[in-house]
């Protein structure tokens, strides 16, 4: 096995948000020397990196330079250069996840037919070039409201994605390529974190259930376990080891999925890398999503995946009408309240619904931990000075 520890051996991550800080634990923790790439000179990787490089995440030759470094390259955010990843595979550069499979999932109208190729429970959608075909289609009868609009590349955080209920809720949105999903009607939306390494070792984390803002369209709780029957968790399982089976990733695969109201899983989309709906782990789990996906790119046995409390997540987003240098206002107060944990990703600039941290509560009891959730969401605010 390679010697990656306290050696001159070189992890790249491209991207420095807050998901390759938290990936910089186990690093650190490692002694694995890293090089990170980001747009932002104050990204929050900057301070825990061995090498921190300002560039840009789609431009190639930037890319392509930047993984010419290193031995092996990750990403922290889909949105990078896929051409570059490309060159440096074909150049023997390790990149996990593949290229290939980040080709697929940058584009979820290309994520969509992966499903229906491969028979994976989805909703049903049409594929539009252009957002102006979906006026048509919505003329001649071939599409109904209401349904949800979604743009095929660049959403991120509940951007990219709308309810259209009517012809004026398309007003504004991008004019390029798109879907448009039927609505479906779910009771919960449950999620389950896959890893796999290069060896082909697979391993589950328990399904979580997660709970959305109405408006921004981002998850306000994430809930492990999941408050669902055994059999409909087992089948969330089932359907996310037939969707790490399809792509064959090596890493993390964080797939969504509705739970209808007839306990029908459909798979909405998936991301490859760790997740808003892993961050419980850093407590709550033996193994941290972060560890997990650095063990499974480097080849390492895969850690165990069982929770060790019950955990809830709450994210810290971006207070509405507050931009500028941020203030956490009343965080000694929830940190006065029992099993909360707060993380702070070090963004020195707050703007409405800006992810800026999260919180996790740990407790025996899971419905205990969602009503301190509950409390430390209702008393902790994200404001600018």
């Amino acid at each position: 096995m390679k010697n990656y520890f306290s050696s001159n051996f070189k992890l790249g991550i491209l991207g420095g948000g807050q998901l390759g800080k938290m990936m910089l634990y186990t690093t650190r923790q490692f002694d694995i020397t890293t090089h990170v790439m980001d747009a932002s000179d104050e990204a929050p990787c900057k301070i825990a990196c061995n090498q921190f490089t300002l560039g840009d995440l789609m431009d190639f030759d930037v890319v392509y330079n930047f993984g010419k470094q290193v031995d092996l390259l990750t990403f922290e955010i889909e949105n990078v250069n896929v051409d570059a990843l490309e060159r440096l595979e074909k150049e023997g550069i390790k990149v996990y996840p593949s290229s290939k499979n980040l080709r697929i999932i940058q584009n979820k109208a290309t994520q969509k037919l992966f499903y229906r190729d491969h028979d994976i429970p989805t909703s049903n959608f049409t594929r539009f070039a252009y957002l102006s075909e979906i006026e048509d289609a919505l003329e001649n009868g071939g599409l109904q409201f209401p349904f949800v609009w979604k743009a095929a590349q660049f959403g991120y955080d509940g951007n990219g994605v709308k309810m259209v209920r009517q012809l004026s809720d398309l007003e504004n949105l991008p004019k390029g390529e798109c879907i448009a999903e039927d609505l479906v009607a779910f009771k919960n939306e449950l999620a389950v974190i896959v890893a796999r390494n290069p060896s082909g070792e697979v391993k589950t984390y328990p399904v979580v259930e997660m709970e959305f803002h109405p408006e921004a369209n981002q998850v306000e709780y994430v809930i492990c376990p999941a408050r669902i029957d055994q059999a409909v968790a087992e089948k969330a399982k089932l359907v996310a080891l037939k969707v790490s089976e399809a792509f064959k990733h090596v890493g993390l695969l964080a797939v969504e999925m509705f739970q209808t109201e007839s306990d029908e899983i459909l798979v909405n989309e998936v991301a490859p890398r760790p997740h808003n709906s892993g961050h419980q782990t850093i407590e709550a789990s033996y193994t941290s999503q972060f560890e997990q996906h650095i063990r499974a790119i480097m080849n390492l046995p895969l850690g165990k995946t069982e929770s060790t409390v019950g955990g809830i997540m709450v994210n810290l987003v971006g207070a509405e009408g507050h931009t500028g240098d941020v203030i956490y206002e009343n965080i000694e107060k929830i940190m006065q309240l029992e099993g909360v944990k707060p993380h702070i990703y070090g963004k020195k600039q707050t703007r409405p619904f800006r992810k800026m941290g999260h919180v996790t509560i740990v407790n025996t009891d899971i419905n205990e931990a969602r009503r301190i959730a509950e409390e430390v969401k209702k008393t902790i605010k994200v404001i600018s000075k």
